[in-house]
């Protein structure tokens, strides 16, 4: 009943508020200005104003955003102006007070600092990370936008023969909204979700700046008079704040965004490059009259300077992004990129009621191949084979190195009855001739296929290849060397595991035994489920999260025993091969139907909040859920247990550690929930390794 309330509210009421009160701003113009009718429109003008204080206080109680602090701060900044506005229109309209400054500028100059504050917080929010480029980016802006005011706004203002206070407040004005410019930028140009209360929010901002300073040109010109244009934009601005709070999607704006990719948009570049030019076109401009060509010439060397240096840098991030998506031994799409195309090609998919299809190409013995050649012809063999695949794909299908010897082909807009003749194309480009090694050596190479199909509708990306897969391994067991043809992916929950499962914890337990005299999957995947039921979580979760936490470490057992095993610190190389068990878990465990959501939590347990985590770089709360628990609860186990590698801390360590990861490594909330519960004495200490079975 609630929730339905909160949709009907949602739904109806921001529309209302918008409508109403542009009925009563066109109200404010219609009433002409006089003695009779001026309270009105103060009435008006001022309920307009007010107003967006209770939406955004309604707004909060009924979105209940995560982070409430920045709106309350919006909201009491709001609620200084609504103050601001109705001490100065009473004054201007019934009292005839027009001195400057007045009690209505303190007000109004008091608000900047709230809203400033507020903002900043929301970026804080939006940004759980370090986003230098945008804040670079909003810098040079707001270094151009500031050397325009000081030149047209401020140094006017401070030219005159007024008295000192009211110079100070003159220019208060443009130096306060510099400050709200800067955070305003910052706002704009952070990589966090964009709904529409973000650009209301932005059009109040916008509104406010262009405004303020139209009113301080026409302050300096002495040509401003109360009720002029101005009021439309500043009642434009209101209503647009207002709006933002009852909109539903105020809630998602202090969500953090994913993280930002090495690209330049042509809208950042063209903003850049205009600010760029900001300097050196004031300067040919403001020495025009003296026809001074040396300062002419060197204001155009500093402009061609700039852009060539901006052009620059766009080619190198635009090389930076491409080599991050390439596999630089075959130059095909990294995996990573594969995986972030197949969700927006299953979005489009589900929009225009067309079907995609996965194909997984796994080279068959391809070990063997290493094993009798050595690395470097089972390299070539490798770049041949992405050749033969690039040869037979259709352009705008992606091709991409899926693993070590797997080829992934992303292909859509396909018919069913075109699946089979697909991936029989992908097996015969490979096995249509051997590949040569060199003049006097071939070998024969064949591929194995899988392909499954999907319409976007409900699917999961995961179990849309893991789908595939599971075709993949069908296959390879029927010999390899052919094709097969999964059915569309769908979400299967009650199939029994038993044999599967039994085999995964024996892998895992297997693994403890090289690292430790601890059981540490079933410790962390205990711990992972008192927190996670602590933290609200519904059973499925709390299931998942335990599981995933018991075979948390299960890819290690593809890493060496001299590498687990190591007494001393691990070289760059070992690490490297360390870091990579997040991905073998991940592959070992979706090869089992039904578990493809627990591989995904397995591979994101090395993640961090701070997004310096491996192997996928995500941030904050692109992390799921439950792979932020185990990460905590991986840590306080590997801390108190002995490990080859370094002594076993004590409780309060392992405590201290924890509070000092808290919002770098670790996600805040998770810490808070596991203190919390080893205060309470919920989180035991580990238990003894079980013997295995022999």
């Amino acid at each position: 009943m609630i929730s339905t309330v909160r949709r009907t509210f949602g739904g109806l009421v921001w529309p209302i508020y918008l409508v109403v009160c542009a009925l009563v701003a066109l109200a404010y113009f219609a009433i002409p200005e006089n003695d009779a009718t001026n309270p009105l429109r103060i009435v008006l003008y001022c309920a307009i104003s007010g107003s967006a204080v209770p939406a955004l206080l309604c707004g909060l109680r009924a979105h209940r955003p995560r982070w409430r602090l920045p709106w309350l701060l919006i909201a009491s900044s709001q609620a200084v102006y609504f103050l601001a506005d109705t001490s100065f229109y009473t004054a201007h309209y019934l009292l005839g007070i027009t001195t400057f400054p007045f009690v209505a500028d303190i007000l109004y100059l008091a608000h900047y600092p709230l809203i400033v504050t507020g903002v900043l917080l929301l970026i804080r929010a939006r940004s759980p990370r370090r986003d230098l480029l945008s804040l670079i980016d909003a810098t040079v802006l707001g270094v151009a936008a500031a050397l325009l005011s000081w030149l047209y706004l401020i140094k006017p203002l401070t030219t005159g023969d007024e008295s000192g206070l009211t110079t100070a407040a003159y220019v208060a004005y443009p130096v306060l909204d510099l400050a709200l410019l800067a955070v305003g930028l910052r706002l704009l140009l952070d990589p966090g979700p964009r709904p529409p209360s973000f650009f209301l929010l932005v059009g109040n901002l916008l509104a406010f700046l262009g405004a303020d300073s139209i009113y301080v040109l026409q302050r300096i010109d002495g040509s401003y008079f109360a009720g002029n244009f101005l009021d439309a934009l500043w009642l434009a601005g209101n209503i647009a704040l207002g709006t933002a709070g009852l909109h539903p999607t105020m809630a998602a704006l202090t969500q953090p965004g994913p993280g930002r990719e090495l690209n330049l948009s042509p809208l950042r570049v063209t903003m850049l490059a205009a600010a760029s030019l900001i300097a050196p076109g004031i300067l040919v401009l403001e020495n025009a009259r003296v026809s001074n060509g040396y300062v002419n010439a060197i204001a155009a060397a500093c402009a061609v300077l700039f852009l060539l240096t901006l052009g620059r840098l766009v080619v190198m991030v635009s090389e930076q992004r491409r080599l991050a998506v390439t596999d630089s031994l075959t130059g095909l799409h990294t995996r990573r990129y594969f995986e972030m195309e197949l969700p927006k090609a299953l979005a489009r998919a589900s929009r225009a009621r067309t079907r995609l299809a996965v194909f997984i190409v796994d080279v068959d013995h391809f070990k063997s191949i290493n094993d009798r050649y050595g690395h470097p012809v089972g390299d070539r063999v490798l770049v041949e084979i992405s050749k033969r695949l690039r040869e037979v794909v259709r352009e705008g299908d992606v091709l991409a190195r899926y693993g070590g010897e797997e080829f992934a082909l992303l292909s859509t807009d396909v018919a069913d009855e075109d699946v089979p003749a697909i991936a029989e194309r992908l097996r015969m480009a490979v096995a249509r001739e051997p590949v040569v090694v060199d003049r006097a050596e071939w070998i024969a190479v064949t591929t194995s296929v899988g392909a499954a199909q999907a319409t976007g509708q409900e699917e999961d990306p995961l179990q849309v290849v893991a789908a595939a897969d599971r075709a993949l391994y069908a296959a390879k067991a029927e010999g390899r060397d052919r094709i097969s043809v999964g059915e569309r992916p769908v979400a299967v929950t009650a199939v029994d595991h038993t044999a599967a499962l039994g085999y995964l914890h024996s892998v895992s337990d297997q693994v403890d035994h090289c690292l430790s005299s601890h059981s540490h999957g079933r410790a962390v995947g205990s711990y992972a489920r008192v927190v996670c039921r602590a933290m609200g979580g519904d059973a499925a979760t709390v299931h998942n999260t335990e599981l995933a936490g018991r075979l948390h470490d299960v890819g290690k057992i593809v890493i060496p025993e001299s590498v687990l095993g190591k007494p001393a610190a691990l070289d760059e190389a070992e690490w490297a091969l360390l870091r990579q068990h997040p991905d073998h878990g991940y592959h070992l465990l979706r090869s089992v139907p039904d578990l493809h959501e627990i591989a995904e939590i397995v591979r994101q347990h090395h993640e961090r909040w701070d997004g310096k985590g491996y192997p996928l770089g995500l941030a904050a709360e692109a992390v799921r859920f439950e792979a932020r628990i185990i990460s905590v609860c991986d840590a306080w186990a590997t801390m108190l247990a002995d490990r080859p590698y370094r002594h076993t801390l004590t409780v309060d360590e392992a405590l201290q550690e924890l509070r000092d990861g808290r919002g770098t490594q670790f996600d805040p909330a998770v810490v808070d929930a596991f203190l919390r519960l080893h205060t309470d004495g919920e989180i035991h200490r580990l238990p003894p390794l079980l013997q295995a079975k022999s």
